[in-house]
């Protein structure tokens, strides 16, 4: 247990909540910038985990997993000590072998990193895409059409 309080879901978006600890910062209390990049994976496998597509039954039941194949990363202000954080995950695309995400990390000051980040599918120790097995792509289906406004 993370300690953390635990993620919820919203209209495709998923929340998972993140308190700035100690040795999450650097001298100064600010949060020390490959920090964000812990505190987005947390949120990516409670993302999935929430839509009942964990990666461990991924692996297990298909010998395939997501990686991290690219990320962009905006740091727009610094999160410090103690602070409250909520990691927003939205999906941006599905493609056959790959899914590219958002996540905002926000404090109640606003948002401090937006993270652009794609997943690769790939069976473990392997280089070349596979692709999304079809329960694994239909809950991230689920999640972008939920994302969607409504028309």
């Amino acid at each position: 247990m993370n300690g953390n309080p635990p993620a919820t879901g919203a209209a495709g978006a998923h929340r998972y909540a993140v308190r700035v600890y100690y040795e999450d910062t650097d001298a100064g209390g600010v949060v020390y910038h490959a920090n964000y990049l812990r505190f987005a994976e947390r949120a990516r496998t409670e993302a999935l985990r929430a839509r009942g597509i964990p990666h461990a039954e991924m692996l297990a039941e298909r010998n395939l997993m997501f990686v991290v194949r690219r990320i962009k990363v905006d740091y727009l202000r610094p999160a410090r000590l103690d602070e409250s954080l909520v990691v927003v995950t939205e999906p941006l695309a599905v493609r056959g072998a790959s899914v590219l995400l958002r996540q905002d990390v926000r404090g109640a000051e606003g948002s401090c990193a937006v993270l652009d980040v794609e997943l690769a599918c790939v069976p473990p120790g392997g280089s070349r895409p596979a692709r999304i097995p079809p329960r694994w792509r239909d809950g991230l289906l689920g999640m972008l059409r939920d994302a969607e406004p409504a028309a």
